[in-house]
């Protein structure tokens, strides 16, 4: 029998008034969003863009998903990683400051690279300051299909977080609770509210060969009243 895909997810809402982040699910797809703003038109914006995304089958690539979460964001925005299965592993796609790695049980390969003005201005050999880390370049509503993030994997176990996570944590550091953790999903969102994380923090962490037929439930994440 063929090994089936496991997941987890786990959300900390930090210091925010709600928490703007969202995981979805579909037939081996997953996505994960984080609202831009603390409110819940962010909240809105990323659950319906996570939910649009896993949606497309997953034969129409993960550009295809990207653009059924901007047709589906009418107020708000967000930004947003999709991982699509195939045979050979996961298609990525995203916009904005949400990651995917690729996890082999003992260390971590980012997939994705952040597109926010610090990058940028990293890419192009200038000082970079820490708002910029902040400030994104592409999301579900502004960005063109040019603009999407596209790459793929033969891992079959990966991790998705929003920035409450990875900006707090290390690689290493989340390794570590990968490797350790009975429940690693949660023991990074603890992690990085420990070490002072005030954002929403999110992880969905997917292990074992993806399959087409692995049933998921959609994973919206409580706001504050």
């Amino acid at each position: 029998m063929e090994p089936r895909q496991a997941w987890r997810t786990a959300s900390r809402q930090g210091g925010r008034a709600v928490n703007a982040d969202a995981v979805a699910s579909c037939g081996g797809t997953v996505a994960l969003a984080d609202g831009i703003g603390d409110d819940i038109t962010a909240a809105n914006a990323a659950l319906l863009a996570a939910n649009a995304a896993v949606g497309v089958p997953a034969a129409g690539g993960p550009a295809s998903a990207l653009a059924a979460a901007h047709e589906a964001v009418t107020a708000g925005d967000c930004v947003l990683v999709v991982a699509q299965p195939f045979e050979g592993g996961y298609r990525i796609g995203w916009v904005g400051d949400v990651r995917a790695y690729a996890w082999d049980g003992t260390t971590l390969r980012r997939l994705t690279t952040d597109h926010t003005l610090a990058q940028y201005f990293r890419d192009h050999g200038e000082d970079v300051t820490p708002r910029m880390e902040h400030l994104v370049t592409t999301s579900v509503r502004t960005a063109p299909a040019s603009r999407y993030g596209l790459t793929e994997t033969s891992a079959t176990s990966l991790l998705l977080t929003s920035d409450g996570v990875h900006r707090y944590l290390t690689d290493e550091e989340m390794a570590a609770l990968l490797r350790e953790a009975p429940n690693p999903a949660d023991a990074l969102v603890r992690a990085a509210g420990e070490a002072g994380a005030r954002d929403n923090a999110t992880a969905a962490v997917l292990a074992g060969a993806p399959s087409p037929a692995t049933p998921l439930p959609t994973r919206p994440f409580p706001v504050a009243a």
